[in-house]
């Protein structure tokens, strides 16, 4: 409940119905009257009442063609609307349930229903909106709380890797923005970014002595080393969110290679989902471009041109050349983030 008194805004072509219901709600609430529809729009406009008391039959525009405006516009949908009217055929007043009325008082008006009415649905008002405020707070904690496991899961896969700095957002956001040049609707770019930091989660499965191992690794170390792909899908698959879904598709799928000679499904072409065609060639350009212990940076443009040649068996043509064609916005995005490492 507002600490502002609730306000009525009476809607009604005949002042002597407007000299009564004010007369019975001015004690209790502030007032706003309007004589046509139009007047009560410019009103609501202006300055959006508590509730509505909605006249029926009114010349030029009658209650029902108010309360159509009033209900198309996110703006004045929520407020509650109450038709007054002298009708009481059942068919008249399904049509006003249907347009989004709350009630039907009818004429001639009784101060207690009145009152009651009024009273009632204002508290039910106030209830609807605290329980909307209750879950949008749930609703940013959840998204908090999802962003939070989507750091921990990406830098728990990353935890013995430290010379990696931020490939896994990079690569991301790379990720993004191919995925946008694609036709991906917004939405699921964006999850697509969100998604893909966690592509080598099951990297936290893997013994130190074979991810940190200073050599070539033996047959039997790579055969563990692969296995971060289903190590990850089985961490990630446990949640049925789209979110996770998709992470887990990713991580499963990301080493996958177009010829079909990746792992560990020798999935080839579109059997390979996009995401992880998209994310594969975000993960390899970022990689190619940053400097590790054991190599120097690519020059960005040596890097575009191994994408290219690595096409039709590593990669999918059609991803790369669009990825290329994103190439003043990847470039710019890695200016961005070599800036932040350095300072």
């Amino acid at each position: 409940m507002t600490d502002r008194p609730q306000t009525v805004l009476v809607v009604d072509d005949t002042l002597e119905n407007i000299d009564i219901l004010t007369g019975i709600l001015g004690p209790h609430y502030a007032i706003k009257v309007a004589t046509n529809g139009a007047l009560a729009l410019k009103i609501v406009a202006k300055q959006q009442p508590d509730i509505i008391l909605l006249d029926v039959m009114m010349p030029v525009m009658d209650g029902h063609e108010v309360c159509r405006h009033l209900k198309s516009d996110l703006k004045s949908a929520n407020i509650p609307v109450i038709f007054i009217t002298a009708m009481a055929d059942a068919q008249d007043e399904q049509i006003g349930f249907d347009l989004g009325a709350v009630d039907y008082i009818t004429k001639p008006i009784r101060p207690a229903i009145v009152l009651a009415r009024v009273k009632s649905h204002l508290a039910l008002a106030d209830q609807k909106r605290e329980c909307e405020l209750m879950v949008n707070q749930r609703t940013r904690e959840l998204a908090e709380s999802q962003k939070d496991a989507v750091v921990m899961l990406a830098k728990a896969g990353h935890f013995n890797d430290p010379d990696t700095g931020s490939h896994i957002w990079r690569m991301a956001e790379y990720s993004a923005v191919l995925a946008r040049a694609a036709q991906w609707p917004i939405e699921k770019a964006q999850l697509l970014k969100q998604a893909a930091p966690m592509h080598d989660t099951g990297k936290i499965g893997i013994p130190d002595s074979i991810l940190k191992a200073p050599r070539a690794l033996t047959d039997e170390e790579w055969v563990v080393m692969r296995s971060h792909t289903e190590l990850g899908f089985g961490i990630l698959a446990v949640s049925d969110s789209p979110l996770f879904k998709l992470a887990a598709e990713i991580a499963l799928t990301h080493h996958e290679k177009w010829d079909g000679s990746g792992y560990p499904q020798n999935l080839k072409g579109e059997e390979i989902p996009e995401s992880s065609r998209i994310v594969m060639i975000a993960d390899v350009f970022d990689a190619l471009t940053m400097k590790r212990p054991y190599k120097e940076a690519w020059p960005v443009e040596k890097a575009f041109d191994e994408l290219q040649q690595c096409t039709g068996t590593h990669f999918e043509k059609r991803l790369v050349d669009l990825f290329i064609s994103a190439h003043d916005e990847i470039v710019q995005l890695k200016q961005k983030w070599d800036e932040q490492e350095v300072t």
